[in-house]
């Protein structure tokens, strides 16, 4: 039992870094230090403790994690220090030298951090506890309320895939999940405090049942019955995962919604396979294809990585081709990063920093021309708009079933409710639509 006087009434700030997975457990790890008697600091108030969820998916990421960290310190003179997510199960022992942190929590004992705080007395030097990768086992759950309307369901952690370029694996072990009966009764619960929408997020959710014997689309059919759960999104799915049976049951579901993202990283052949990809673009296109036949308007985000190594000028300008045919609506582009003790680092033909930023600019200004050609085509509609409380200044906003970002006049009574809006014009900055709310 963890002697918990010692957290009366102490404040911490928490800082995350990366992915919507990475959101969910800090928020997680919020609640278990609240129902310890924490609370968090106000703005401008001086931390007890510092939470520091980190990232490493790139260099750039590791540095945003080592600079936020310094900040914190900075800010929060004698505060307690503990940073924990990608980064410092990676490099648990350069996270530990950085002057002010005490503890480096790896992917194992992020769950339990509680028992690594003692009594919150500051350390000579940095304790990193972390655990082999091999030996990564454990599911933390974790259901959230984002700092928006929608909950972040975590139902899979870890990654079997091991592709080419990617460090995910490493971080954060192999692949594993919670029962089906526990995600229903998370997202019950979710339903109690007022959800409406949950989003579905993990490593590699479509390998949903690894450790279980079930299945995603099982889990899928299961939350679908959840009462008082309007919407869910399915976040990132690998297209081999994807299955048909899941598309189809997402067009006719009562609540899964018509929106999808789906990981590419290359539309050429060639370079999938340096990656280590699963799939071809054949299998690609054909999911494209088969969720446009059975629901038009569903919204399709795309992760593309530019800039790998082995991607010459010629297979780039296929994926470019490739991906311009493609009847998709976002693409998120990143310019690939090298990590140490990834495979790819074997390939011989590297991109110049200045190819990849020509090569992202190219994709980008594609992904505006397919998102507001998206936006465009829903100009007149009618649809049910999930309304989210605005920043100060800001018009509110909210998104339909398909993702179109619709902004309307404030009115903070609005805050989670479905509302009908006819959807008017772009926005000045070409990033949502206006919108008149039809009472």
């Amino acid at each position: 039992m963890i002697d918990t006087t010692v957290f009366q009434n102490k404040t911490a700030v928490y800082y995350t870094l990366g992915c919507k997975l990475n959101f969910s457990e800090t928020s997680t790890i919020g609640k278990i230090l609240r129902e310890a008697g924490v609370r968090t600091a106000r703005k401008g108030e001086k931390a007890d403790i510092c939470v520091v969820n980190t990232c490493s998916v790139t260099e750039m990421a590791d540095k945003k994690c080592r600079q936020a960290i310094h900040r914190l310190v900075k800010q929060h003179p004698g505060a307690f220090v503990v940073v924990t997510g990608c980064y410092a199960q990676l490099k648990p022992g350069d996270v530990a030298k950085i002057d002010g942190v005490d503890v480096v929590l790896g992917a194992e004992q992020k769950g339990e951090l509680l028992q690594y705080l003692g009594d919150l007395q500051k350390h000579e030097k940095g304790e990193a506890i972390t655990t082999t990768t091999k030996d990564i086992r454990s599911f933390s759950p974790s259901c959230s309320r984002g700092d928006r309307t929608r909950f972040f369901l975590k139902v899979q952690d870890g990654c079997d895939y091991f592709c080419s370029y990617c460090t995910i694996p490493f971080a954060r072990g192999r692949s594993r999940n919670g029962t089906i009966a526990s995600m229903v009764e998370q997202a019950g619960q979710a339903a109690a405090e007022g959800g409406k929408e949950i989003v579905l997020t993990g490593v590699n959710i479509g390998d949903f049942g690894k450790t279980t014997g079930e299945s995603f689309f099982d889990l899928v059919k299961a939350l679908d019955q959840v009462e008082g759960i309007e919407r869910y999104r399915i976040s990132s799915i690998e297209p081999n995962l994807l299955t048909d049976e899941i598309i189809e049951f997402v067009s006719h579901s009562r609540s899964f919604m018509p929106h999808f993202h789906i990981p590419l990283q290359s539309g050429c052949d060639e370079v999938l396979q340096l990656m280590r990809r699963r799939y071809d673009t054949a299998l690609f296109a054909s999911k494209v294809k088969k969720i446009k036949e059975v629901m038009p308007d569903a919204f399709i985000g795309v992760d593309v990585i530019v800039g790998t190594r082995g991607e010459t000028p010629e297979y780039f300008e296929q994926a470019y081709q490739f991906i311009d045919g493609l009847d998709v609506t976002q693409l998120h582009v990143f310019s690939y990063s090298e990590r140490p003790g990834t495979q790819a680092l074997k390939i011989e033909y590297v991109v110049s920093p200045e190819e990849k930023h020509q090569r992202s600019q190219r994709l980008l200004a594609l992904s505006d021309q397919k998102t507001q050609a998206f936006y465009a085509r829903h100009i007149g509609q009618t649809m049910p708009v999930l309304m989210e409380k605005s920043k100060a200044g800001a018009p509110m906003h909210g998104f339909t079933e398909n993702y179109i970002r619709v902004e309307v006049e404030s009115d903070d009574s609005l805050d989670n409710q479905v509302v009908n809006v006819r959807l008017g014009e772009f926005n000045e900055e070409m990033t949502a639509l206006k919108g008149t709310i039809l009472i």
